[in-house]
């Protein structure tokens, strides 16, 4: 590796290679394959937790951009919708369910909390999201849209997670079905 900007796009295209593969992300392993010591790894890219973070959000952007691109309609059921089929698309990941399964705590403080990137990505996404189709659907918010997203990213979640919360079947008929019901109440015909 001679740059920097080029030695992150190697670590981070080789991690989330491993992570895809259902592997667990290996530091002392990439900096190996790299040819690098693990200093300067953790110099582009962070420590672990900041790696995989990386990686999910790599993995969140697009999958919800694909969604949203093939999902019809409008307001608050093409949210509902949007949101149902990326919580599908991720919980019948295998990869991802794998990286639940074997380290269940990290990826959870990861993947919804402030500890990493993908909620706060997430959010955003969503916000905007939730902004165009009320708009386009001729409906304003009751609240502010910044925590509309917030609630319809939670919402996915909680069906997204249930099974490593409460025990339960993840579910994303159900996060469809509550963001649809949430955005209905929470925004009126303009």
């Amino acid at each position: 590796m001679t740059g920097t900007a080029e030695g992150v796009t190697a670590a981070v295209r080789l991690a989330r290679r491993a992570f895809v593969a259902g592997e667990r992300v290996d530091l002392n392993r990439l900096s190996a394959e790299l040819g690098v010591d693990r200093t300067t790894v953790f110099r582009w890219v962070g420590n672990r937790d900041q790696l995989i973070g990386t990686v999910l959000v790599s993995l969140a952007d697009p999958t919800l951009r694909a969604v949203a691109e093939r999902t019809g309609g409008s307001g608050p059921e093409r949210v509902g919708r949007i949101m149902g089929e990326f919580s599908r698309a991720v919980i019948e990941a295998p990869y991802y369910r794998a990286f639940l399964r074997r380290e269940t705590e990290r990826a959870l403080r990861l993947i919804t909390t402030q500890a990493g990137p993908v909620q706060g990505h997430v959010v955003a996404a969503v916000r905007e999201l939730v902004e165009t189709e009320l708009e386009r659907s001729g409906r304003a918010p009751t609240m502010p849209s910044a925590d509309l997203a917030y609630l319809v990213t939670r919402i996915a979640e909680s069906f997204i997670y249930t099974d490593l919360i409460s025990g339960e079947e993840p579910d994303a008929d159900k996060a469809e079905a509550a963001v649809t019901a949430l955005l209905r109440g929470a925004s009126r015909a303009r």
